[in-house]
């Protein structure tokens, strides 16, 4: 395995997986939200979070895929604690709908999984008029986050227990546009570039996690806010685009793909271990601290990324 199985400070590597880097740890009496959570690493934090005791509620685009999955896992499972909820990232009105019944139910919110992800195949809009990659990989999320999160503070505040935001990023971002963030030309189809705006929608996710973490520290809120790269995974993703497979066969980087289960394991150490108590606004490599590109770490980036996508949702702080 070499390189592949090679332990950093967490003690743990890239061949972790979800379950073995949430051993023996008690998720009992937290509330967590996954998105994009009926396959690949939504599926598996998912899984791996109820196995832990974590009230998991799944938010998901398609029902039917949601309630299928939770029948699974409660299979497996037969005491877990699993919710679906209805939500489209690519449309505000659904992020904004998702979050006022997730606030009725009385729910408290500990972990924020912020996962899903998509990758255009050409040029197209949301909804709201907005390139399909950035409003769902990034702008659903920045809304989701921001109207959820009186609820964690609240929660962190009732519970004594630190609240979590988890954003699922990836490697990709160090590719993003040569400006990072194209604010002047997002909906622009003439200067679209396919894997560009995926890139660029996942620099977006470093950067709202680090402004988040300035935010939150300002206030002396004990919510933490890190991103992640997962590792190369064979999910929907990578399958449905021949392109990128190919690619990767070039760089002979196939052999070296993740699988699922060894994919989530990043997403769910941030979200319970206790190693990561306290530590916010850090990029995280194979459940290790990682660098990330230059641009990721550009304050002022994510200070403008933020007020552009306040614009963007209308949402007033």
């Amino acid at each position: 395995m070499g390189i592949f199985s090679k332990k950093g400070a967490s003690g743990f590597s890239a061949s972790s997986t979800a379950e073995e880097v949430t051993q023996e740890i008690d998720g009992i009496g937290l509330t967590a939200i996954v998105t994009g959570a009926t396959s690949g690493i939504g599926l598996e934090t998912s899984r791996v979070l109820a196995l832990r005791g974590v009230h998991v509620v799944m938010a998901t685009r398609n029902m039917n895929a949601g309630n299928n999955v939770k029948e699974e896992i409660l299979k497996e499972i037969p005491n877990a604690r699993i919710d679906v909820m209805e939500l489209d990232l690519s449309s505000l009105a659904s992020v904004r709908k998702f979050a006022a019944e997730f606030d009725s139910k009385g729910f408290p919110l500990n972990i924020l999984v912020n996962n899903a992800g998509i990758m255009a195949d050409t040029f197209k809009l949301s909804k709201d008029n907005i390139e399909l990659d950035f409003a769902t990989n990034h702008l659903g999320h920045f809304l989701l986050t921001n109207l959820l999160l009186e609820t964690m503070k609240r929660t962190t505040r009732e519970s004594n227990r630190e609240g979590r935001i988890v954003n699922v990023s990836s490697m990709c971002h160090q590719d993003s546009y040569r400006e990072g963030i194209r604010f002047d030309s997002i909906n622009d189809k003439s200067r679209y570039r396919k894997y560009k705006a995926y890139e660029e929608s996942k620099l977006a996710n470093i950067l709202h996690a680090n402004e988040l973490t300035r935010r939150l520290k300002e206030e002396r809120v004990e919510i933490t806010a890190n991103s992640l790269h997962p590792g190369i995974i064979r999910t929907n993703i990578i399958r449905k685009h021949i392109f990128v497979q190919c690619f990767l066969k070039v760089l002979g980087l196939i052999s070296m793909t993740k699988t699922i289960q060894q994919g989530a394991a990043t997403t769910c150490f941030l979200a319970l271990h206790p190693q990561v108590k306290g530590i916010s606004g850090e990029y995280f490599v194979d459940c290790n601290i990682a660098k990330p590109s230059s641009q990721a770490n550009d304050a002022d980036l994510a200070k403008r990324l933020w007020d552009f996508s306040l614009s963007l949702t209308n949402h007033k702080e």
